[in-house]
C-alpha cells in the first residue's frame, strides 16, 4: 500500500469513510425506524384502549351479570376492524371478560396492572399468551371514578416489526444514494488528484521534495519559478543574491513587479515568454538569463515559467578589460599611424633637401601632441585616461573627425576605478565618433572639469554633431539592447556598462539633447565606500534622463 499513488490512497480512505458513515447513517436511521414504529404502535393501542374504557357500553356490560357474552362479540368485531391482536376486557383482578382466544376467557391476565388499578394509563412492552406485544391497560372508571375494571389493547411484536420493515427499503436506498455519491465525488477527486500528483505516491513526492529542494538550494545558477500571474513562486539562494531579492518565503509568492527588480528582468519574468541567454545588465551585475515555459507531462497549458540566472559580471569585467586593452590599443594604433605618416613627411623634406621646413613641421608636429599630452597629463592623474584621450584624439584625427578635449583645472580621480573611467569616457567617445561622422560638422567635445564649492563633484560632458536623440531613445538609451545612434543591439550594452560604471562609482548619467547628443556625467571626487546594491534601476533619481 506504501508504494500506491497518492491518488489511489485518497481513493481508498475516501471509499473506507463513505462506507463506515453510510453504515452509521444506515444503522441510525434503522434504530430510528424501530423506534418510531414502536411509538406509533404504543400510541394507536392507547387510544384504542382509552375509546373501549370511555364507552358507556363497557361500563354498563362489566356491571351486568354476563359481561363475557355482551363484551366478547363486541372486543372480537372492534379487533378485525382494527387490525388489533387482542383486546383483553378483565376485572380489577386480573379475571379475563375477552381475549382473542376464547379459550382463555376468565383466566387471569398477564401483565401490569398496578398502574391502571392507581388510574393511570400504562403502556408496555410484554410477553403474554400471544407471545411478545406491545400493549396498553387503561382503567374503567363508574360515574363514582372508581376502577370497576381494565381495558388492555395490544398488537404482537411481530405485527410490528411488519411495520417496522416496510419502512426499510427507504433506509437502504438512503443508504445506497451516498454510498453512490460519496464513490463518484471520490473518484472525481482521485482523478483530479492524480493528475495534480503525476500519479506518484506519498514516499515518492516526499523524496522528490528534498532531492529538488536540495538541487534548488545547491546549484550555482540562480532559480526562479513564475506562476502565469508573474508572480515569484519560489527561488533559491543564489537567485535572491543575484537579484537583491529578500529570502524566499515558500506559500509567501510575491508579484516581479513589486520586489525592485530590473525593468528588463521584471518585463522578462511577467511576459512569460521564452528567453534564450539573453544579458540582463542592472546597476551591479551583467546576467544571463533563460527562460522556459514549465508544461506538466500531460501537456495541458502551463503552469508557469521556470527561469535560470547566470552571473556574468566577473566574465563581462574581463571582456571589458581586455575592450579597454582594445580600446587603448587602436588609440595607440592610430596614433602610431599618424605619427608614421608625418615622420614619412619629414623624411622626405629631408631627402628633399628641404630641411628648414623639415624641422620647422616636426618642431610643429612636436607642439601639438606634447601640448594636449601635457594639459592632460597636468590634469588628469590617471595614465590610463591620459593613454586613452591621446590615443583618442589620434583615431578622430585618422577618421577625420575634429576631438576638442577640454580639461578644466586638475582633476582628482584617485580612489576611482581606472577600468570604470575608461568605460565611461571611451563608451561615450565611440558613441560620439559614430554620431558625428554623419554630421557636416563632425565635431566631438569632451569636457572635464569640477565643480561646487570644495570641487567634490567631477563633470565628464561628451556632447557631438550628431542629429541628437529621439524621444524615445532618450527615455531608454540606458537600456539593454538601445542605441543611441539608432540601431538597437550595436551600442545598447556599451551604455548599460556606462551606467552600470557610473553607478558603481556612486555618481549619475543623463542625457540631453543640445544640437547633438550630450552626455554628462557627475561622479564624487571621492567615491562612496558604500552604495546601495539596490539603487533605483529604473534610469531614474540615481541616473536621471531628460
Amino acid at each position: 500500500m506504501k508504494n500506491w499513488s497518492l491518488a489511489r490512497q485518497f481513493f481508498v480512505g475516501q471509499l473506507v469513510f463513505v462506507l463506515a458513515l453510510t453504515s452509521t447513517i444506515s444503522w441510525v436511521l434503522y434504530l430510528d425506524a424501530e423506534d418510531n414504529t414502536f411509538d406509533a404502535a404504543s400510541q394507536r393501542m392507547l387510544a384504542v384502549a382509552t375509546t373501549f374504557a370511555d364507552d358507556p357500553y363497557v361500563l354498563e356490560s362489566v356491571e351486568s351479570s354476563d359481561p363475557t357474552g355482551r363484551l366478547q362479540p363486541y372486543a372480537v368485531e372492534v379487533m378485525d376492524d382494527l387490525g388489533v391482536d387482542f383486546v383483553t376486557i378483565m376485572d380489577t383482578d386480573r379475571t379475563r371478560y375477552t381475549h382473542r382466544n376464547p379459550g382463555e376467557i376468565g383466566g387471569k391476565y398477564i401483565g401490569s396492572i398496578d398502574q391502571a388499578l392507581a388510574g393511570d394509563p400504562h403502556v408496555e412492552v410484554f410477553t403474554g399468551t400471544l407471545g411478545p406485544s406491545v400493549r396498553a391497560i387503561v382503567p374503567v372508571f363508574t360515574e363514582d371514578d372508581l376502577v370497576t375494571a381494565l381495558v388492555a389493547a395490544g398488537v404482537t411484536v411481530d405485527t410490528v416489526s411488519i411495520a417496522r420493515n416496510a419502512q426499510l427499503p427507504l433506509v437502504w436506498l438512503i443508504a445506497a444514494g451516498a454510498l453512490t455519491a460519496g464513490t463518484l465525488v471520490s473518484l472525481v477527486l482521485s482523478r483530479h488528484l492524480r493528475r495534480a500528483t503525476l500519479g506518484l505516491g506519498t514516499e515518492q513526492l516526499s523524496r522528490m521534495f528534498v532531492f529538488y529542494d536540495s538541487v534548488l538550494h545547491s546549484v550555482r545558477d540562480g532559480l526562479v519559478l513564475t506562476d502565469l500571474r508573474g508572480k515569484l513562486v519560489l527561488y533559491n539562494d543564489q537567485a535572491a543574491a543575484l537579484l537583491n531579492l529578500p529570502p524566499s518565503a515558500p506559500g509567501d509568492p510575491k508579484p516581479a513587479s513589486g520586489v525592485g527588480l530590473s525593468p528588463s528582468v521584471e518585463e522578462l519574468l511577467m511576459s512569460g515568454r521564452r528567453a534564450v541567454d539573453e544579458i540582463h545588465v542592472t546597476d551591479d551585475r551583467v546576467l544571463v538569463v533563460n527562460q522556459e515555459p514549465a508544461v506538466p507531462a500531460s501537456g495541458t497549458k502551463p503552469l508557469g515559467t521556470v527561469t535560470t540566472i547566470r552571473d556574468h559580471t566577473e566574465l563581462e569585467t574581463l571582456s571589458d578589460e581586455v575592450q579597454t586593452m582594445r580600446t587603448l590599443t587602436e588609440a595607440l594604433r592610430a596614433q602610431t599611424h599618424e605619427h608614421a605618416n608625418r615622420l614619412h613627411t619629414i623624411v622626405s623634406l629631408i631627402e628633399l633637401d628641404r630641411r628648414g621646413e623639415a624641422l620647422e613641421f616636426a618642431t610643429r608636429d612636436l607642439q601639438q601632441s606634447q601640448q594636449l599630452t601635457d594639459e592632460v597629463v597636468a590634469a588628469i592623474d590617471e595614465p590610463f585616461i591620459t593613454a586613452l584621450l591621446v590615443g583618442k584624439a589620434a583615431q578622430a584625427n585618422e577618421r577625420g573627425l575634429h576631438l576638442v578635449i577640454d580639461v578644466a583645472g586638475t582633476v582628482e580621480t584617485s580612489g576611482m576605478d581606472s577600468r570604470d573611467l575608461v568605460t565611461i569616457i571611451g563608451n561615450l567617445l565611440d558613441n560620439a565618433f559614430d554620431a558625428a561622422a554623419s554630421s557636416s560638422e563632425r565635431s566631438v567635445t569632451l569636457a572635464v572639469y569640477t565643480e561646487g564649492e570644495a570641487e567634490e563633484t567631477i563633470v565628464i560632458e561628451v556632447s557631438d554633431s550628431g542629429p541628437g536623440l529621439s524621444d524615445a531613445q532618450l527615455g531608454n538609451v540606458f537600456t539593454l539592447g538601445s542605441s543611441s545612434k539608432g540601431a538597437a543591439g550595436t551600442r545598447g550594452l556599451g551604455l548599460a556598462l556606462v551606467r552600470q560604471a557610473v553607478h558603481r562609482l556612486g555618481g549619475t548619467i543623463r542625457v540631453t539633447n543640445d544640437g547633438g547628443a550630450l552626455f554628462t556625467v557627475r561622479l564624487p571626487a571621492v567615491p562612496r565606500a558604500d552604495h546601495p546594491q539596490t539603487a533605483n534601476r529604473s534610469g531614474e533619481g540615481e541616473l536621471p534622463r531628460d
